[in-house]
């Protein structure tokens, strides 16, 4: 599910629509490899382009994103020369993933000039590149120097050009007997040929047109005859007539409601096959913004978790290999009881021991059976026996503290995991400031400290931090309100503040998870709406990846806060089950 050639010769046909004439009103710079232009045109147009390497895209979108308070250089740069610039054309060279806009503005004397924004869309690899009307380089969103790349350095100065990939040809231009001598005679499959050797045709693309040739695209190239390769050579073509006629069918293909691929053709590889369904577009950049949004979000939030992350899970491995430790040295206290019958039995019968003897076998008054006790041959009986008792005493000290300390370690390590399930749950960046706050206050952080000193103010206080993250919020199909906490803070807010006593809440049985509640106004609660809470609790939870959860259920009334318990860790000892599926596809969110 990648922005191939032909979906970004979708996006250059609506972007020639609406913005060849307009003029650019302004430029933000809201991430370090994102631009939104907007332009007057008549209408007025926002122009989302990533360079990012995990979601390169390019789109319109009508959303607005936070800026920083300092423009970035590049953005800087592009306002000086840019600002009330005109649009003079959108071009895409030989279906390749780059969009070129000429851009005519003027300059510091008056005089009109020519620039190019040119905007690549190839993963990891993708940029954003200002240049000027020769093409020699005034800037970029990202610089490559030749230490990252032997094949083209991006930096201001350098002349701009395309890197040819050699073998690709021009599927627009490609002749029958090209297509032969270039796809049908390379030793692998069609599929692999045909995207192999073809600009911006991506493998799902490839696949698509062997199945409307009624081939299999994991055949083999030597087993086409020639007539059969031309009925496959009309088929790219008729493809290829499509972006000529801007005939765009820009689909999402669901399978069991999960999106699975994306074109702006009709992927007809996919139909009549059982769970699928296509959800079709007006527009490539509505179909864009729906399926990216959320992705572009969790994308963005990995990488701004990844440190805390990176602190959870080192604790987590901490505190798992202490917890694993302790265990190991509990089981070894398990013989405690087994010295201390030694030391009675020697204390009862030791009178019948022979100096020197390295056992003794008496009748254990405990199990009425003979068992035989091993002895230092340099003591006498009672200085064995006072041995073993010494052991079974030192082993029972171990025994009672390691039984804390393991309760203790592992009521981290259940901390931890919550906290590294919220991680999971986080939406936006302010989910990441309560994370942050807990593990600052649990120590796995270190806390920082202002050092202006002012009215109230002695130079120690804790740096004030704003919570504006809030639980989520759906309401059933019977139209009851459902809240689901974001992490530990939240839950404990939800079910003891929150919660009134006869609302009811839901959890995940046994893994760690969010705290769901439902207002119930004093009423009793349909059946779907415990379906649908239970859903919620399956699906905010670590179980979210199984096909089923089991939830626990009860009135917040029986909900309690053990003494010195950590956030969001409840105790209940009257409760209802159900099995829930975690999808909540179906659910309404209101706010977040």
């Amino acid at each position: 599910m990648a922005l191939d050639g032909f979906v970004i010769s979708n996006i250059v046909c609506e972007m020639k629509k609406n913005l060849i004439g307009g003029r650019i009103v302004k430029i933000s710079q809201p991430e370090k490899d994102e631009l939104i232009l907007t332009i007057k045109n008549y209408d007025q147009y926002k122009l989302f382009i990533s360079a990012g390497a995990g979601l390169p895209l390019i789109y319109f979108t009508e959303n607005t994103k936070q800026n920083p308070l300092t423009a970035p250089n590049f953005c800087m740069l592009l306002r000086k020369h840019l600002n009330s610039a005109r649009i003079v054309s959108i071009t895409q060279p030989s279906l390749e993933r780059i969009v070129q806009m000429e851009i005519e503005h003027l300059d510091e004397m008056g005089d009109l000039r020519k620039k190019y924004l040119i905007v690549e869309i190839m993963g990891k690899h993708s940029n954003i590149i200002f240049t000027d009307e020769n093409f020699r380089i005034v800037d970029s969103i990202k610089h490559i120097s030749n230490m990252v790349s032997s094949v083209r350095e991006v930096l201001p100065g350098r002349d701009y050009f395309i890197p040819k990939t050699e073998g690709k040809f021009d599927p627009h231009t490609i002749t029958f007997e090209e297509f032969k001598e270039q796809i049908l005679s390379k030793p692998m499959n069609l599929m692999q040929a045909i995207y192999k050797t073809l600009t911006g045709i991506s493998p799902l693309l490839a696949n698509e047109i062997c199945h409307r040739a009624s081939l299999d695209g994991e055949a083999a190239t030597s087993s086409i005859s020639e007539e059969i390769g031309l009925h496959l050579y009309k088929n790219l073509c008729r493809l290829m007539d499509e972006a000529r006629e801007e005939a765009y069918v820009p689909n999402i293909v669901y399978e069991d409601k999960a999106p699975l691929e994306f074109s702006s053709t009709r992927l007809t590889c996919y139909e009549g096959k059982e769970g699928v369904s296509v959800k079709e577009y007006e527009s490539i950049s509505n179909l864009l913004e729906d399926y990216y949004a959320s992705k572009n979000t969790l994308t963005r939030i990995r990488q701004k978790s990844s440190d805390l992350r990176r602190i959870v899970s080192n604790a987590i491995e901490r505190e798992s290999k202490k917890y694993d430790l302790q265990l190991k040295q509990l089981k070894d206290t398990e013989k405690r009881d087994k010295y201390k019958v030694y030391g009675e039995l020697l204390t009862t019968y030791g009178y019948n021991v022979e100096p020197g003897a390295k056992s003794m076998t008496a009748l254990n008054y405990y199990t009425n059976e003979d068992i035989t006790i091993p002895l230092d041959e340099t003591k006498t009986a009672m200085e064995n026996a006072k041995s073993y008792f010494e052991k079974y005493a030192k082993l029972k000290r171990t025994y009672e503290a390691l039984t804390k300390l393991v309760i203790t370690t592992k009521s981290e390590l259940d901390h931890l995991d919550s906290i590294r399930t919220s991680l999971d749950i986080a939406m936006a960046e302010d989910d990441l400031v309560e994370l942050k706050e807990e593990l600052m206050e649990f120590g796995y952080i270190k806390r920082h400290y202002s050092t202006k000193k002012g009215p109230g103010n002695k130079g120690k206080g804790m740096k004030k931090v704003k919570i504006t993250s809030k639980p989520f919020h759906y309401l059933s199909s019977d139209g009851y309100h459902i809240y689901v906490g974001k992490n530990n803070y939240q839950n404990d807010e939800l079910t003891f503040n929150f919660a009134a006593g006869n609302d009811w809440w839901f959890h995940a049985k046994g893994i760690p998870g969010s705290h769901v509640i439902v207002k119930t106004n004093g009423e009793e609660l349909p059946d779907r709406t415990f379906e649908e809470a239970g859903m919620l609790a399956a699906y905010y939870s670590k179980g979210r990846d199984a096909e089923k959860v089991e939830i626990d259920y009860s009135e917040k009334k029986n909900i309690k806060k053990p003494s010195g318990g950590k956030p969001g860790f409840v105790v209940y000892y009257t409760n209802y089950s159900l099995i829930a599926s975690p999808d909540i596809s179906g659910i309404q969110l209101i706010s977040e």
